[in-house]
């Protein structure tokens, strides 16, 4: 597993690399999927490139990514990678530093290990099932406030804010990225993350990310993402992923999350 999350961790950077070079072009095309969702010429590129170099680094791989793939027909015991070429698009098209690079690797459709980076920011994480979260190399923990600790933040997208009443009493962050705000979690800076309408390969490094730094995660309604099934247009489905530095905080998150049915 070690030289296998080397290689998708060299991946990514090289990937984060290539959007650099889209980053400091302000004249590259933007535009909209059906979702409504932006997307450019820099997020279909890095999603080719990537798909190019995990073929050729694992000959027998199937792909699940937001540009090329959004569904996969493979058995579920084989190897499979779901990629997020560029998440935070609306961010990088804006000039803002939040967006990065997503890759995860799966194993009976469970994300088994994964890496995400964010070159503006200078930080990558990555994790592996069993072996603890990282950022930059160094281990990360979820961190609960406490008498101690008496400042944390709360962090979610604005479609939360639109569709949701919330009255968790944290503080406000919205980065402008699903995989950055549970990022936040990871490394204790939010002691609850929420994204109202997240797609699977926002979410599928954060998955294993957030439980190997000691948080837990879930979704605060519907059906759970993993395993990953056979034949489903993962570009349809929506998530409500939540997560939490600790079982106490996400009971308490499910209490104080309510949809606003006049938004939904």
């Amino acid at each position: 597993m070690h030289e296998q999350l080397s290689i998708l961790t060299s991946l990514a950077i090289k990937t984060g690399d290539l959007l650099m070079s889209y980053y400091k072009d302000s004249k590259y095309i933007t535009d909209r999927k059906a979702d409504n969702s932006v997307v450019t010429e820099a997020d279909i590129h890095a999603d080719r490139f990537i798909h190019q170099e995990l073929m050729d680094a694992f000959p027998d791989c199937d792909i699940l990514s937001e540009e090329l793939e959004p569904q996969i027909s493979a058995k579920l015991n084989d190897k499979i990678f779901i990629v997020d070429p560029l998440d935070g698009t609306t961010n990088f098209t804006l000039g803002i530093h939040h967006w990065g690079v997503l890759i995860t690797q799966l194993n009976q459709g469970i994300p088994v290990a994964c890496v995400q980076h964010f070159p503006l920011l200078g930080e990558t994480y990555t994790s592996a099932v069993g072996e603890g979260a990282y950022q930059n190399g160094y281990v990360i923990s979820v961190e609960p406030p406490d008498d101690q600790r008496k400042i944390s933040c709360f962090s979610c997208c604005s479609r939360a804010i639109k569709h949701y009443h919330i009255k968790i009493p944290y503080k406000i962050r919205i980065f402008g990225s699903a995989a950055y705000s549970f990022c936040s979690l990871a490394r204790g800076v939010s002691c609850i993350s929420f994204e109202a309408k997240a797609k699977i390969w926002d979410i599928a490094g954060a998955w294993l990310l957030v439980q190997e730094a000691g948080g837990v995660i879930g979704v605060l309604s519907g059906e759970q993402p993993f395993p990953l099934q056979k034949e489903v247009d993962y570009s349809r489905v929506n998530f409500s992923f939540l997560a939490a530095a600790n079982q106490k905080l996400l009971d308490m998150a499910h209490r104080l999350i309510v949809p606003n049915h006049q938004n939904q």
